[in-house]
């Protein structure tokens, strides 16, 4: 396949253009707390279309029209889950949040337990999100080299160099207004398809006509009994799991934290937060659709892998022009990802490591030197990885990937929270050896599964569930038997309201 010079120049366009505005938004900053919060005055509805555009990545775009074509439309189960587990977020957390000036999401958990606790939440936060989106990064890799032909290594490296000029310069200002730009983008793509593929068909009634007697738009699937834990597809895998783990993503991710904690309020963080929720769903829908069409268009032709499916379509059958703003699309969901990461996990190593070791945390300037210099080892390290990272096994949709290795540490992470809610008897000691235990045994127990050493028993969206629980009460238990009196105080996260709203 190859692409035109009309979709070149689109695409070379794109790359330039975001670069150019991106590192033009960062020329005002003065310290840490413009570049990592973008001076906590990012508009609610800025800070929610980039939420929606960092959980998107590429995987949105390729592996979910994959899946419908494959299977239906189950996956907007997930989106149900999804946005209530932001709704008790919104609720439960964001208050705690919101309750001094605090720069990441684990600063909440050194006020309950101590800073150990917090360097321990980070570091894994760290290891987490730097792994996950290597397989990101990779995972945008094959629909562009399938459609540029470039090696995957060069596509890596070309919108990983791209994405970091105005990550550095800009900051979280220039990853926000950014991802507003990138999420216009690729939903454009995505509708363009959808109208493309309805007029190759003559219209709706002909995608319903060949998917309608396969039940592929079929949502939700309600059988299982005990059995549909192991199940992705059952709906209370979806509602129940999908809401823990939406609780894990958005609630103590600083990925996605970093970005609520930049809003001006407690109330436009909510409004954001609960606004990308019902975002989500439509979006979900409309690249599951995307699939159902693809479906009908291919009269359901055998790919080597479904994530092939839809990148074959747009260098196929899309006019020149409209290819590459759709491969722009692709590239400005990868990007959006990657900005994301960078400047959260540059965000997290130089507050939660760096400044507390250096005592140099009252140093606004010195603190945005530094953020700059973690901001360029992540992205030479995620980028390296992308580029490690080719074990994706044939036919599994990477999203799938991407979901499990988040959910070995998800339940950890949440399960510190919410032990530093329900527990004034936990202390330091104990928050660790929850989360430690609670990430070693769901780590043992993908692997059990995975490897079939055992029979499938419980499905990853699950994890983030029975982490939490595993957490809280190793912790809850660790205290009781030493008889814990560590606790500094119970966190409050309910009552009391908004200090930047007064």
């Amino acid at each position: 396949m190859s692409i035109t010079a009309l979709d070149a120049a689109v695409i070379v366009a794109y790359l330039l253009g975001v670069t150019a505005f991106g590192t033009w938004l960062g020329r005002s900053q003065k310290g840490a707390q413009d570049y990592f919060l973008g001076g906590r005055a990012i508009a609610w509805w800025a800070v929610c279309f980039s939420v929606v555009a960092t959980e998107t990545s590429a995987l949105t775009f390729i592996s979910v029209p994959g899946t419908a074509y494959v299977s239906d439309l189950w996956m907007l189960q997930l989106t149900l889950g999804y946005l209530v587990g932001r709704i008790a977020i919104a609720a439960v957390l964001l208050p705690g949040y919101f309750r001094g000036e605090l720069e990441t999401a684990y600063a909440v958990l050194e006020g309950r337990f101590g800073l150990g606790a917090r360097r321990f939440a980070s570091i894994i936060f760290l290891v987490t999100r730097a792994f996950a989106d290597s397989v990101r990064v990779f995972a945008a890799a094959i629909p562009i080299s399938l459609l540029t032909g470039l090696p995957y290594w060069q596509s890596i490296v070309i919108t990983g160099i791209f994405t970091l000029v105005y990550t550095y310069y800009g900051g979280l200002r220039a990853v926000v207004w950014v991802d507003v730009i990138q999420m216009g983008i690729y939903l454009f793509g995505g509708i363009a398809a959808l109208a493309v593929l309805l007029g190759r068909l003559g219209g709706w009634e002909a995608i319903a006509a060949a998917v309608e007697p396969l039940d592929k738009f079929r949502i939700f699937h309600f059988e299982g009994g005990w059995g549909g834990f192991a199940s992705a597809q059952w709906f209370w895998t979806g509602l129940v799991g999908g809401a823990f783990l939406s609780m894990a993503s958005h609630g103590v991710d600083h990925l996605i934290v970093q970005r609520l904690l930049a809003a001006p309020s407690l109330a436009d963080a909510r409004r954001a937060l609960v606004g990308s929720g019902i975002l989500v769903i439509g979006q979900f829908a409309l690249f599951l659709l995307v699939g159902a069409g693809l479906y009908a268009f291919y009269q359901g032709r055998a790919f080597d892998t479904p994530d092939a499916i839809f990148p074959t379509f747009i260098i196929e059958q899309l006019p020149p022009g409209l290819s590459g703003l759709i491969i722009a699309g692709i590239l400005a969901a990868m990007m959006s990802t990657v900005s994301s990461s960078l400047n959260s996990l540059a965000s997290a190593t130089t507050h939660d490591l760096y400044a507390p070791l250096s005592g140099r945390g009252d140093d606004q300037e010195h603190l945005m030197r530094v953020g700059r210099r973690f901001t360029v080892l992540w992205a030479a390290i995620i980028i390296g990885g992308g580029i490690l990272f080719q074990f994706a096994s044939q036919g599994t949709p990477i999203v799938v990937i991407a979901l499990q290795i988040a959910s070995f540490t998800y339940g950890g992470l949440l399960g510190a929270f919410l032990l530093a809610v329900v527990s004034r008897r936990a202390g330091q000691r104990d928050a660790i050896a929850g989360m430690a235990v609670a990430i070693v045994v769901m780590t043992a127990l993908w692997a059990a599964q995975q490897f079939g050493l055992m029979p499938k028993v419980v499905d990853t969206l699950w994890f983030s569930l029975i982490g939490s629980a595993i957490t809280v009460a190793v912790g809850s238990a660790s205290a009781a038997l030493r008889g814990g009196r560590g606790a500094r105080r119970q966190l409050e996260v309910v009552a009391g309201g908004d200090p930047r709203s007064r």
